[in-house]
């Protein structure tokens, strides 16, 4: 993974064609910050065609490419989405990221296998389906004080709650309920993420492009926009860029992603992955005026390689 490419180094050529960006039916126009893709793309003469997922109306044959944008309610109809992309990739659909990759990563279960392989994740404790063990049991055998616990599928902080020692007892019911029905995550609460923020690097290609730091309001926890959180533009230490690229070389089957994101802390000088995004995160493309180009040029890159592929 090399470092961010300025705007003069290299600009994709022109390709044509169209993209589908995929979004739902509660955004189907795209997010202010994907319209930065948009206009990127047509600069460089290919059409993005805001489409939604589940909409029945969409050929999406009919695209040279579909890129999974903004799919914020994949986690609401699991399977739903899940056999969406089945249909897409039997249908031959050019899908990015690849649907191996989405299906993996759909599921934070992705973080064993990120930590079986050497990466730095946050502890995690999990609870399957219909799993017993009380939650005041789990802060006991760990050790833990304070915890966040989350559903294994889920986004933009959805059902993710924190949990102290003083208020287990009143927090129990909620936690069986919870468990009888979804695989969760239960992890100790990172004190950094409050006081120093998190991460978050974007890659496009497999090339870095540009970094913000997320911090939660005053009295929260969660960084995301919907709770309050801020997203300020920052330059990652040469340390936290390795170690996030280090992290994209550990996906299994070496497929490399058109977009990803690496969510994480730094913990005694490393970066600590807390979650690596590459089914619909934010790319957070305002933060730097050259990010939505970055984004164009590798899905032109990858246009061109299938248009070559097929000729």
């Amino acid at each position: 993974m090399s470092g961010a490419v300025s705007p003069t180094a290299r600009h994709a050529p022109r390709s044509g064609g169209s993209v589908a960006l995929v979004t739902h039916a509660g955004l189907p126009q795209l997010s202010d910050d994907e319209q930065h893709l948009v206009r990127a793309l047509a600069e460089r003469g290919v059409r993005a065609v805001p489409a939604v997922w589940d909409d029945a109306r969409v050929d999406w044959r009919a695209f040279d490419a579909v890129v999974v944008r903004s799919a914020w309610d994949y986690h609401l109809r699991f399977d739903d989405f899940r056999a969406w992309i089945d249909r897409l990739e039997a249908e031959g659909v050019p899908l990015w990221n690849p649907p191996a990759v989405l299906r993996w990563n759909a599921d934070k279960t992705y973080l064993r296998d990120l930590a079986a392989r050497g990466v730095r994740t946050v502890p995690t404790w999990w609870v399957e389906v219909g799993d017993g063990t009380p939650l005041s049991a789990i802060l006991d055998g760990r050790g833990w004080a304070d915890v966040v616990v989350k559903p294994a599928v889920s986004a933009s902080g959805w059902e993710t709650w924190r949990v102290t020692r003083d208020d287990v007892a009143e927090l129990e019911p909620r936690f069986r309920a919870t468990a009888a029905r979804a695989r969760l995550l239960v992890q100790p609460f990172v004190d950094e993420v409050t006081r120093d923020g998190e991460w978050s690097l974007l890659f496009f290609g497999g090339r870095f492009s540009h970094a913000v730091l997320k911090r939660p309001r005053a009295g929260e926890f969660r960084v995301q926009s919907e709770y309050g959180g801020s997203a300020d533009p920052a330059r990652p230490p040469s340390s936290v860029l390795a170690d996030a690229a280090a992290a994209l070389r550990a996906l299994p089957g070496g497929e490399e992603p058109l977009y990803a994101r690496v969510d994480g802390c730094v913990l005694d000088g490393r970066l600590t992955v807390m979650e690596l995004e590459l089914l619909e995160p934010s790319a957070f493309l305002a933060a730097d005026p050259h990010a939505g180009g970055r984004f164009a040029d590798a899905i032109v890159e990858r246009l061109e390689r299938s248009a070559r592929r097929v000729a």
